[in-house]
């Protein structure tokens, strides 16, 4: 399918503010969160930088806001009307973020009634989508670096959110009908790493494991560990090196989790996940080296595992031995992660390509198309339509 500006979009809704996180939709409402930003003059971005005890060469991979109005938008999912904004928190002088990150990056998360929208150090939020009224309200202050980035997700009650700061890297899990605190494992000693690399923005993931053990699978920097839910102790972990800021989500197939190690040098994983302590010398499956994305996520079908390189190379692996199948140049840069939508695969970028694939073994470029904008987010995919966020707004796009 070539979509574009005025082809295959069945409405499109401008959205105010600066946000990467990823629509997420219930009974034909699709939420949205985003920040508005009170912009600083070049003269106020460095002193501010400054005031915080920013170096001036980290100045240029920077960026910062006198203020943020963090928010919550509601869209009807037939019409692309905005149904309601809900005003979440003001933060003034905010921390600085990384140029390619925004104060609104986390993806929300929908559980029965309520709505989790986590914004790392700025706030965490449970809100009834029913009647637009914040349930509660929870702030754990953590430094960043370069801004939030980890999604929460919900596994038994518990909503797991992964903190992997500078200052500070644990899990924790909280109540999610008050928000108060159940649970909260700091992460394995770090070897050799300083502040900078031991931050992890990567979302956690819920798996039932072989032996029917319920984990969550967390990410961070050296350390892949595996959790209880209810209690946050650990299961198992595995050293996988020297990666740290680590965006992309694992992916889990029969017994085998995959993932991405991160910023340094990306390799792709894959892991058994039915050992108990220290499982680095016994429960590794395959790595590969070459072609793997630092912020984009894999995606796992029928037997294939893709990824997008941060720089537009597409590759894909047999799941079984991790052995190469195909890689194609696309060309642009990219965050957002690859998305199977029926019998084609999606790959977004920074500049608002979207280039459309088959997948399997013969796997051929079918399409490219072009939308203002720029695509950081993470589509969604609802009764075969594709709901795709840029910069600037939020589509609808279908046959």
């Amino acid at each position: 399918m070539t979509f574009g500006e005025d082809s295959h979009v069945t409405w499109k809704t401008p959205v105010p503010g600066r946000a990467w996180s990823s629509p997420v939709i219930a009974d034909g409402v699709i939420w949205c969160t985003t920040a508005i930003e009170r912009a600083a003059t070049d003269e106020e971005k460095v002193a501010m930088m400054r005031e915080s005890g920013i170096e001036d060469r980290k100045m240029k991979e920077l960026a910062i806001a006198k203020a943020i109005e963090l928010k919550l938008v509601s869209i009807d999912l037939a019409s692309g009307k905005i149904l309601g904004t809900i005003e979440l928190t003001s933060i003034e002088k905010p921390d600085a973020i990384h140029s390619l990150n925004s104060y609104a990056s986390p993806t929300p998360v929908i559980n029965g009634d309520h709505l989790y929208c986590h914004f790392g150090t700025y706030g965490t939020f449970c809100v009834n989508r029913h009647t637009s009224d914040i349930v509660w309200q929870r702030r754990l202050p953590l430094e960043h670096g370069v801004g939030p980035g980890s999604s929460p997700i919900v596994m038994d009650d518990v909503l797991v959110l992964i903190q992997d700061g500078m200052d500070r890297q644990y899990v924790t899990g909280l109540n999610t009908q008050t928000g108060e605190t159940i649970w909260e494992t700091d992460r394995p000693e770090f070897t050799g790493a300083s502040p900078e690399s031991s931050k992890s923005y990567c979302t956690p993931i819920a798996i039932t494991d072989p032996l029917g053990r319920e984990q969550l699978v967390c990410m961070g920097a050296q350390w892949m560990v595996a959790y209880q839910a209810k209690t946050g102790k650990e299961i198992w972990r595995l050293r996988h090196g020297r990666g740290f800021s680590v965006v992309p989500r694992p992916v889990y197939h029969d017994g085998v989790v995959f993932f991405s190690t991160g910023f340094g040098k990306p390799e792709l994983w894959a892991v058994r996940v039915d050992g108990s302590g220290d499982v680095t010398d016994t429960h590794v499956q395959w790595t590969m080296k070459s072609g793997i994305p630092a912020r984009p996520s894999p995606l796992l079908h029928d037997g294939l595992i893709y990824v997008i390189s941060d720089n537009g190379v597409a590759s894909c692996f047999d799941v079984e031995s991790g052995d190469p199948i195909w890689k194609k140049r696309i060309g642009g840069d990219y965050s957002a992660s690859p998305t199977l939508i029926g019998k084609h695969l999606y790959f977004g970028s920074h500049d608002g390509k979207v280039t459309v694939m088959t997948p399997g073994p013969d796997a051929e470029v079918v399409a490219e198309s072009e939308l203002d904008g720029k695509i950081m987010a993470s589509p969604a995919v609802v009764d075969g339509a594709l709901i795709l966020r840029t910069d600037q707004a939020v589509y609808r796009i279908e046959n």
